[in-house]
């Protein structure tokens, strides 16, 4: 009884189901900026990785020269303070409450309409995409994929056609469900594509049939809205203790070559194989169906980058000064309006190796032309839990950004054509 009673309490704090799960808290955990300057540092950082009993890493330890984000439980304080002295570590303290980041992204909107001044629920998000095709009946229509997620959830999206014959662009967001901000900014782009009068928008809207999925780890995002705000991962049981692959590392392209764990208890943990969540079947089995979609676009936060494939290699794919010169225009497009910069490149080369993503599969496995991710606001000030006020300037200059992106990729993709 006593060893039953133990289990379950550590199941309860890995992200188990049971009756004495709680909502995590994260009333003064510290989140640290830590430098990674030595081979050494990099070892200590992934050790911990293995055996995180309470830390929890907002950034990859997977390169030297760089700057990560670990956030360190109460306690932990001793260790950690023991390993920045003993390794000699540069680190800076961001926050010494990462509750009050996490209770700022909480804060509902007053008047209870569907918006972008708070973070809505799933329920929310995906009654308001129901009701976009009841009040768009020919322009919007619901598509609720035939798999459901492990804990029997629809993965809901829509299609906006406004004539036929349009190529497609697809946007896949909140895969991670701790990255709320993507599926805000998502569907902030679809009520403009809708709404706007905007020659530009209007442009981009009526040219184009777009698929959105604002949310396709739906179990994932309720857990990190009623359980732990920061769960990663999806929701299926892979071991004993631990819950959950990382929907981003289980694509079926270099699966566990680079940047993904083997570890269930992992954040970066990539499945037993490829395709093993629902999830990422789900979502694959549907875009083999479609045709006609030169472009694939992903949602991530945050780091303030703009990416081309892959992650499991620097070597440049068949089109990659043209994708690369597309993102850089988009880039400076989007920092027009606020000043906010973006970094562009090659997944591996930007941040670091990552292997098993989507826009990796999109990419190797189809006939889509270009495939693009975004890592969303900020560098780090807010991480995951950028505050609700950020929502729209953030979609503002995003969607200024997919003009230039989607605009030039196709013309490329039209001369390519005629060239052939």
């Amino acid at each position: 009884m006593i060893l039953k009673l133990v289990i379950l309490l550590v199941v309860s704090v890995l992200g188990g189901t049971n009756s004495l799960a709680t909502e995590a808290r994260f009333d003064n955990y510290h989140l640290y900026d830590v430098k990674v300057e030595n081979p050494i540092q990099l070892t200590v950082l992934l050790e911990i990785e293995k055996n995180l009993d309470g830390y929890r890493f907002w950034d990859e330890p997977r390169k030297l020269n760089s700057v990560l984000k670990i956030v360190v439980p109460p306690h932990k304080f001793a260790e950690f303070s023991e390993l920045v002295d003993q390794y000699r570590f540069d680190v800076s303290l961001v926050t010494a409450n990462l509750q009050e980041f996490v209770d700022k992204t909480k804060i509902k909107s007053r008047d209870g309409n569907f918006g972008w001044t708070s973070y809505h629920t799933l329920t929310e998000i995906n009654n308001w995409l129901a009701s976009l095709a009841t009040e768009y009946p020919k322009i919007v229509t619901v598509i609720d994929l035939e798999q459901k997620t492990t804990e029997g959830r629809i993965i809901r999206g829509v299609k906006v056609s406004y004539k036929e014959g349009n190529p497609g662009v697809f946007l896949e967001t909140n895969i991670h469900a701790r990255e709320w901000i993507t599926g805000a900014v998502s569907t902030y782009i679809l009520n403009q594509f809708l709404t706007s009068q905007n020659a530009e928008i209007r442009a981009l809207a009526e040219n184009f049939d777009w698929y959105i999925f604002p949310q396709v780890n739906p179990d994932g995002y309720v857990y990190s809205h009623t359980s732990n705000r920061m769960w990663r991962k999806t929701r299926s049981k892979t071991n004993i203790l631990c819950y959950g692959v990382d929907p981003n590392r289980n694509w079926d392209h270099a699966w566990m070559v680079a940047g993904a764990s083997s570890s269930p208890c992992s954040d970066s943990f990539a499945g037993p194989k490829p395709f093993s969540e629902s999830e990422t079947q789900a979502l694959s089995n549907f875009y083999r169906t479609l045709k006609n979609i030169p472009i694939y676009i992903s949602f991530h936060s945050y780091s303030q980058l703009l990416m081309i494939p892959f992650g499991n290699t620097t070597d440049r794919l068949s089109n990659y000064d043209d994708a690369v010169q597309i993102a850089k225009n988009a880039a400076a497009k989007l920092k027009e309006r606020y000043g906010t910069s973006y970094k562009v490149g090659n997944i591996a080369e930007t941040i670091y190796k990552a292997s098993g993503g989507s826009i990796d599969w999109i990419k190797d496995a189809t006939d889509t032309v270009f495939s693009y991710v975004y890592e969303l606001r900020d560098t780090g000030r807010y991480g995951f839990n950028l505050p609700p006020d950020q929502i729209i300037p953030t979609a503002e200059e995003t969607l200024d950004s997919l003009i230039v992106l989607v605009n030039e990729s196709y013309e490329k993709v039209k001369a390519a054509a005629n060239d052939n």
